[in-house]
């Protein structure tokens, strides 16, 4: 059995998409282990572009087991259309296994979220609004919806009953907005329950039958380490875990279980939403980085805001997550600027620090530390060896590793899944 696990380093995007998909191609089983449809990876094929935001990524492989494991919350419209999309395509989805024991999103989760941000006005979380959050937060008061729920018609019109009912009462006293009826919502997710039936299984057990079988196993996160929503810039985080502590969760094996942990880190830094950002680039620079590299958001479109890479963020992502790899991405956008900077450490009223505080008021107001490298203005996007990399790029890769402490596993040159460097073969 080997087993390698792919984890976000920033505030996500860092292209995590990419290299899942390349390792997927050596592993017989991809798991997604939390979040929902509330972020996407996207995945180029032959110049072709392929959006997920459900499915794990090994779907793009015929033959490969696809879990969506427990820790994951479902949409079933939104599951099914993708399934549909990429039916379309010439795709084979009969593989895809989905956990009984996942989360089911619905109606009012969405109108819960959208009516939470609005009341919520300048101090909103800059949600996607796809009603993850109030999903999860059911899910922890003990009143939510499960896959197995959802595949017995009488528990789960007992179950939705009693959460429409409730629901409403908060959308007609307290939010003002329309409320739901539960007649046609119940009709409506007892269609999606039968078209998701053949997928269903206990994935506790599948997962660890592939493990027992010695298969090789790729475990794939959304969202980031930032992103936490113990260990990220609370309340600037999302309602899960994408951490390698909640992969093993999500997923249901023991730590003990998980190695080769790929820490992504897009070459520079962007975040979408609200919340801090030290390295923050509100100039020419961060305009040029976000066009240059189309950073807008997979699922909403949103620009990013964009910055230059915070080494004080991933060295901490890197301690989180007892990190094996790093996987730099994106690489090939630096390579028009003459001048590159990290940010090492933080600077406030005087003092130089470099752990990654939890004050987010301290991580507002401090000034990066910046070690400036030369750029090497020169493409990159053809390259397929690190030592023919140039040599300042080189040195900027060195300097990341160094910095964090954690060896450089892959590089990727380009969106395609040729343009990867691969220093480690772990799978």
């Amino acid at each position: 059995m080997t087993t390698a696990m792919v984890i976000g380093t920033q505030w996500g995007d860092e292209g995590k998409g990419k290299i899942v998909d390349y390792l997927a191609a050596r592993a017989d089983v991809v798991v997604r282990s939390q979040g929902g449809n509330n972020a996407g990876h996207t995945v180029v094929v032959n110049g072709q572009a392929f959006a997920l935001r459900l499915l794990p990524s090994g779907i793009m492989y015929p033959g490969k087991a696809c879990v969506i494991g427990t820790g994951v919350v479902i949409d079933p419209k939104g599951l099914i259309a993708e399934l549909d999309n990429f039916i379309a395509k010439g795709i084979d989805v009969g593989a895809l296994e989905i956990s009984d024991r996942a989360h089911v999103v619905f109606p009012y989760h969405v109108r819960i979220d959208e009516a939470e941000e609005q009341l919520k006005g300048a101090k909103k979380i800059g949600t996607t609004k796809n009603g993850i959050g109030p999903c999860y937060a059911d899910k922890v008061n003990r009143i939510g919806i499960r896959i197995i729920d959802l595949m017995n018609p009488d528990i789960f019109a007992e179950k939705l009953r009693w959460n429409v009912e409730r629901k409403n009462r908060l959308f007609r006293d307290f939010y003002h907005v329309e409320e739901f009826d539960f007649e046609s919502m119940y009709r409506e997710y007892l269609g999606y329950a039968e078209r998701l039936r053949p997928f269903v299984k206990d994935t506790n057990y599948t997962v660890y039958q592939y493990m027992a079988e010695g298969k090789s196993i790729l475990f794939e996160g959304a969202q980031a380490t930032m992103l936490d929503l113990d260990h990220g810039t609370y309340p600037f985080v999302t309602s899960s875990h994408p951490i390698a502590g909640g992969a093993c969760i999500g997923a249901g094996i023991g730590p003990h279980n998980m190695e080769n942990i790929f820490g992504v880190v897009k070459a520079y830094s962007t975040r979408v939403g609200a919340g801090p950002f030290p390295t923050e680039l509100n100039d020419a620079i961060g305009d040029h980085l976000r066009e240059r590299a189309h950073e807008y958001g997979t699922v909403t479109g949103r620009p990013r805001r964009c910055g230059w890479l915070d080494a004080v963020g991933v060295r901490y992502a890197a301690m989180l997550n007892t990190l094996d790899y790093l996987a730099i991405t994106r690489l090939d956008i630096l390579d028009e600027l003459a001048t590159i900077k990290i940010g090492k450490a933080y600077r406030h009223n005087g003092e130089e620090f470099d752990r990654y505080p939890a004050d987010l008021s301290l991580l507002d107001q401090v000034e990066p530390v910046y070690e400036e490298l030369p750029g090497w203005q020169e493409d990159i996007s053809g390259i397929r060896r690190y030592e023919d990399l140039p040599e300042n790029c080189r040195k900027y890769l060195a300097r990341i590793a160094e910095l964090t402490g954690v060896p450089i596993g892959i590089v990727s040159v380009g969106p395609d899944r040729e343009q990867t460097i691969v220093l480690a073969e772990v799978l």
